[in-house]
């Protein structure tokens, strides 16, 4: 099968996390991604929370497979005509630097569509335009700043990020969206454009349904909301909700048989309307199914905690797997908490590519993340991280035709890194 994107250069200038997440699903559509870091140290996160010495971190490695790495020092003569020749050839420019870093380079996006009027120039920031523009901004920023925090956590207690990474792969996501966008765009006008995604406005758009309810409140009380059947008065902004659902179907984490010494012997259950005739039956609460106080999701709200209490007295006599398997013969919406060390285990996620092994040169074999999106008439498949600058005179002499002489000359002016060739994998 022929590859989503082959064919379209990716000039990645992205380090961290919602760049290299961006740049990451670029790659595993096929996209040629070349990765730009700095001789000799390369991104931050190759020697950021390091498990094993000299050898790049998971951080690193998790984010940057499919792609080709040159080191460049951007500020030589050499190194500058190297950038440039790179934009010339390249069809994207990714970049999460802080605000003002790449104009102060010189890659303002006017002399960039001059060079290269073909040149989509694609953009993480924490902020739009505004108050907060030239803040830096990180994960737990992004979700406070953007609404999670705020309506994250139980009511009585202080608000929470989630373990999530919305804020930082929330946005990669996002703005590769908007780099596909502008490519299809690019078809019909034969012109680049900007594409900018800022961080507090894609956690924003995760959290749209907690924006939803700050309009419903102007109208009176969330009724779904746990604290509404507590007869809590609710505040003028969207509350905590604990584990409650975020739709109109009620829902909690319930403890499973084992819940004393194992933390993730949950269940989430929600009580759906259309299955509350089974749910009875399977709880032992068959006159709930014609009791006025029971029998309609709407008699049933000052009543959930009662409700779930019950439904829990079940679930802690089943484990969570045994629970979902009855359940799931009436259609009854749940879903067990899984570990990460259940889901690293999972034959199905492995044999589907969601979870993969990965061999490295020098860290051996690892496990990763693949692509969550499946195409049916496209390959994807993830090959390792690359080492630093491991390719930078392949680039120079494939992408960018320089010949060898020029490649040495290049090397010697100290524009580039090279490493020696690798031992066959």
């Amino acid at each position: 099968m022929s590859k989503a994107l082959e064919g379209v250069k990716i000039l990645d200038f992205t380090h961290v996390q919602s760049g290299p997440t961006c740049t990451q699903l670029l790659a595993w559509f096929g996209a040629d991604v070349i990765k730009v870091e700095r001789p000799g140290a390369g991104d931050a996160t190759r020697a950021q929370l390091q498990d094993l010495p000299d050898v790049d971190s998971l951080y690193f490695t998790m984010l940057n497979h499919n792609k080709r790495s040159i080191t460049l020092d951007s500020k030589t003569p050499k190194g500058k005509e190297v950038l440039w020749r790179l934009v010339k050839e390249c069809d994207v420019l990714v970049e999460n630097f802080a605000p003002g870093a790449l104009a102060r380079m010189g890659l303002t996006w006017e002399k960039i569509h001059e060079a290269n009027p073909r040149m989509i120039l694609a953009s993480v920031k924490g902020f739009g335009p505004g108050r907060y523009e030239e803040c830096k901004v990180y994960e737990n920023v992004a979700q406070c700043a953007g609404g999670s925090a705020s309506t994250t956590g139980f009511r009585d207690g202080i608000p929470m990020v989630t373990g999530a990474q919305i804020g930082d792969s929330g946005t990669g996501l996002h703005l590769a969206l908007g780099i596909v966008t502008a490519l299809f765009h690019r078809t019909v006008t034969g012109l680049g454009q900007k594409v900018d995604c800022a961080m507090q406005d894609s956690v924003l758009n995760l959290c749209r349904v907690k924006l939803r309810d700050q309009q419903r409140l102007d109208h009176g009380p969330l009724t779904e909301y746990s604290q509404f059947g507590e007869g809590i008065p609710f505040g003028d902004s969207t509350p905590r909700a604990g584990n409650d659902s975020g739709g109109g179907q009620p829902g909690r984490i319930l403890k499973c048989k084992g819940w004393e010494h194992d933390p993730n012997a949950y269940l989430y259950f929600i009580t759906q309307a259309a299955v509350w005739a089974p749910i009875c039956d399977i709880i032992g609460e068959p006159g709930w199914k014609t009791d006025p106080g029971y029998a309609t999701p709407k008699a049933r709200l000052p009543h959930l905690n009662e409700i779930f209490t019950r439904i829990e007295a079940w679930t802690m006599k089943h484990d969570k797997f045994e629970a979902m398997d009855i359940l799931n013969e009436y259609d009854i919406p749940c879903g067990p908490i899984l570990s990460m060390k259940e889901i690293a285990a999972d034959e199905s996620l492995r044999k589907t590519g969601t979870i993969v092994e990965v061999e490295h040169p020098t860290r051996g074999t690892y496990l990763t993340v693949g692509n969550p999106i499946k195409l049916s008439a496209s390959s994807s498949e993830v090959t390792r991280s690359p080492l630093l600058g491991e390719h930078t005179d392949e680039i120079l002499r494939s992408v960018l035709k320089y010949t060898d002489a020029e490649v040495d000359e290049i090397a010697h002016s100290g524009a580039v890194g090279r490493i020696e060739k690798i031992a066959a994998e």
